[in-house]
């Protein structure tokens, strides 16, 4: 359809299925403005049951889980000395609906919206959830209308330049608890913390922390805090044995 020259051209694809490119930007707002007239009788209320449920809702569901799927791919074959926990928290930023507002709105999918008149006069078109929703939508769409690997594709596109800046997980929220969960998945022995020193007044001490394991000093770290300085000294030991195991694989 000519409506979506534009915006095929934008997406660097070409639907050969355009109306599911048209489902794909049908907010849910719209199934409002279907309901049957009064006085319909039972086969035009089936058939206006049927025209309300679509709208963009379960391709946002199925694309939810292909995207998913390839960031799950990607960060496993980039990150290959990470765990579970450093990866789950990776894919966790690339997938959230602040970002995937943002990629809505690069795509200018908001202009191209099916939405209520009440909810395009309420500012439909800009909300971030409408936004996140029909990006994820519209990569359900494209997994039918092409298959996988052209999903697959238009994702990586998207995100080329998420995946260039992340040369390394996110600071973990937790690095003691990676860190313990690193080694003891060769050992039992926990990682111990000592404070070797603190400098400065009461009002604003500084701690210098150790971390060993097997009777080896892995890592040190510095705070504000007995606390701050053993995270510090967790994350510096997590960093040094990734880089080793990375350089021996």
């Amino acid at each position: 359809m000519a409506e979506y020259a534009e915006l095929q051209n934008q997406l660097e694809y070409r639907f050969r299925d355009v109306e599911l490119l048209r489902l794909a930007l049908t907010h849910p707002s719209v199934a409002h403005e279907q309901s049957a007239p009064a006085g319909a009788d039972e086969t035009e209320m089936l058939a206006s049951e049927r025209r309300a449920l679509q709208t963009n809702q379960r391709l946002e569901f199925l694309g939810d889980a292909v995207l998913q799927l390839v960031l799950t791919r990607q960060l496993y074959e980039k990150f290959p000395t990470y765990g579970e926990g450093p990866l789950t928290k990776a894919r966790a930023k690339l997938v959230n609906r602040r970002t995937l507002a943002e990629q809505g709105r690069q795509l200018g999918l908001g202009r191209h919206l099916m939405l209520s008149r009440g909810e395009d006069l309420n500012g439909g078109r800009e909300r971030s959830s409408a936004l996140a929703d029909a990006f994820e939508a519209l990569l359900g769409a494209i997994f039918i209308d092409g298959g996988f690997d052209e999903a697959r594709g238009f994702i990586l596109r998207r995100y080329q330049d998420a995946f260039q800046g992340l040369s390394t997980i996110p600071i973990l929220e937790n690095p003691k608890g990676e860190l313990q969960e690193l080694l003891q998945a060769a050992s039992p022995e926990a990682p111990q913390y000592s404070v070797v020193f603190a400098t400065g007044p009461d009002h604003d001490r500084i701690f210098e922390c150790t971390v060993r394991h097997g009777g080896i000093e892995l890592a040190r770290g510095r705070g504000k805090s007995k606390k701050a300085a053993e995270s510090e000294a967790a994350l510096a030991a997590l960093t040094q044995l990734r880089d080793k195991k990375q350089a021996g694989a």
